[in-house]
């Protein structure tokens, strides 16, 4: 059984039907759609398919296309939606999504080396500073003194 869910087709998959869950948590619900908008759930997500995944290499392999899936339905069922999004958020977590095989090599090392796996959180973090709309709200500034 794990052998079929922990591989990249079926991780794809999963993150399909995980984005399109997001998405509509987002439309329809407060709460479940403030976590599910939160990069600590996908954090969550991607540790544990690196726990479980049967080496390095395929815990590597598992967890791109997850988050490739996940990207996917996720604006697409936002742009079907005429949702709210912004192409900062959009590269962001497709940054995000793209590092996430390095970092889930990494995290793989926490039974052996916890320093390494605490390391692997700092991309997280740039990501989460980088994903702030900061050059909309300069713009906005700039535009509503005259400067």
């Amino acid at each position: 059984m794990k052998k079929l869910i922990l591989n990249p087709i079926s991780m794809f998959f999963i993150g399909l039907l995980l984005g399109i869950g997001s998405r509509l948590l987002d439309i329809y619900t407060e709460n479940f759609g403030n976590i599910f908008s939160q990069m600590a759930i996908w954090i969550l997500f991607g540790v544990l398919i690196s726990i479980y995944s049967s080496s390095k290499t395929k815990a590597m392999l598992n967890i791109l296309p997850f988050c490739i899936g996940m990207l996917i339905t996720y604006y697409f069922v936002a742009f079907i939606s005429k949702g709210v999004y912004s192409t900062v958020f959009i590269i962001g977590w497709t940054v995000f999504a793209f590092l996430s095989p390095i970092t889930n090599y990494a995290v793989t090392f926490c039974r052996i080396v916890s320093v390494i796996a605490a390391a692997s959180s700092f991309e997280e973090l740039i990501i989460h500073i980088c994903s702030k709309d900061y050059c909309s709200n300069i713009k906005t500034i700039f535009y509503k003194y005259k400067m």
